[in-house]
């Protein structure tokens, strides 16, 4: 999955931190991602047009941060679900209070509250924006 932002290195470590990822390794053969970028002639301005995340347990997908030149304009047309309470499958006691520790975990570290959704009378998920504007859901 790729993501275009202003900032890749930044909005790589708020989603590093979001979703529990880390630096995705240089390619196989090469010690580091700026000894691939100059083997493959990448101009040496553009290394930091990029950043690069896994995850350590190799269940979810690899994720790229893109430099694009403009701002984002409008609503997403895709957003990530963030299962940090277990879903709904896991009982509202047990998950709200997870929910909330990540809302304040990743307000400072820079995201923002955009609502919170009820359903039955009671918080259900939170709608978050990522330091760039990009909504997500912490469920």
């Amino acid at each position: 999955m790729t993501i275009d932002c202003a900032n890749p290195a930044s909005l790589a470590a708020f989603w590093a931190l979001a979703l529990g990822y880390a630096e995705k390794p240089a390619p196989r053969g090469f010690g580091s991602w700026e000894e691939w970028f100059a083997h493959h002639e990448v101009p040496e301005d553009e290394w930091d047009d990029g950043a690069y995340l896994s995850d350590p347990d190799g269940a979810g997908p690899d994720l790229s941060f893109l430099k694009v030149p403009e701002p984002k304009a409008v609503k997403n047309r895709l957003h990530l679900d963030v299962r940090v309470g277990g879903g709904r499958e896991t009982p509202w006691e047990v998950r709200w209070p997870r929910v909330v520790e990540a809302v304040e975990r990743l307000t400072a570290a820079g995201a923002t509250v955009v609502r919170e959704e009820g359903l039955r009378g009671r918080p259900d998920h939170v709608v978050m924006a990522d330091p760039e504007g990009n909504e997500f859901c912490l469920v």
